[in-house]
């Protein structure tokens, strides 16, 4: 699975109708959508789709036409997404009605072809779970295990230091195996709760 970490956009013609479209990270969509219809006051439709993951890593979907006729424009735009294996993803396309009308076929091929565009000069991420794991030591381990934990692409979310210094770790199951084999005798990561 794939997603973004930023917002791409591109613009894609089709027989004087211009298509915006535009490809940011699913948590940013609120902003995006109201930030574009007031860039884009005399825009005649405004369609999306997205695609994300919920707290049960299940794919959560949902399109909209915004005024094309149905199934047109947001159900072929969910599918280039879909079929590029995008998730916590969306995209917005704005689109300029240029007098000519493209039928549902020229629709559904325009609005592919919009995402298609936008899809092919955004830089894609590789997606993969995150774990939060925590580590407890001692204050004398601490900086050895600070250059084992940087070394092995672990993210250290916070630090406590009570009795002993207590990490709060975030990576992927992958780094956090070969990490444990690296880690000196009798410290061990637990699993935060």
């Amino acid at each position: 699975m794939k997603y973004v970490q930023k917002e791409f956009s591109s613009t894609f013609e089709e027989k004087k109708s211009k298509f915006h479209a535009f490809l940011a990270p699913y948590s940013k969509f609120n902003e995006v959508m109201e930030r574009l219809k007031n860039e884009h006051p005399k825009a005649r439709h405004f369609v999306y789709a997205y695609r994300y993951l919920n707290e049960f890593d299940q794919i959560i979907e949902n399109s909209s036409d915004d005024g094309e006729p149905k199934g047109t424009s947001g159900k072929p735009c969910l599918n280039v997404l879909a079929g590029n294996d995008l998730i916590n993803t969306f995209v917005i396309v704005v689109r300029y009605f240029g007098g000519v009308k493209l039928g549902t076929g020229g629709l559904v091929r325009a609005y592919s072809d919009a995402v298609n565009s936008v899809i092919n000069i955004a830089q894609l991420e590789t997606y993969q779970k995150l774990e939060i794991k925590k580590l407890q030591c001692e204050y004398n381990e601490l900086s050895k295990l600070e250059y084992l934990i940087k070394n092995s692409n672990i993210d250290i979310l916070g630090k406590e230091f009570n009795l002993k210094v207590e990490l709060l770790l975030q990576s992927t199951k992958g780094n956090f195996e070969q990490f444990e084999k690296e880690l000196p005798l009798g410290i061990k990561l637990e699993i935060k709760i």
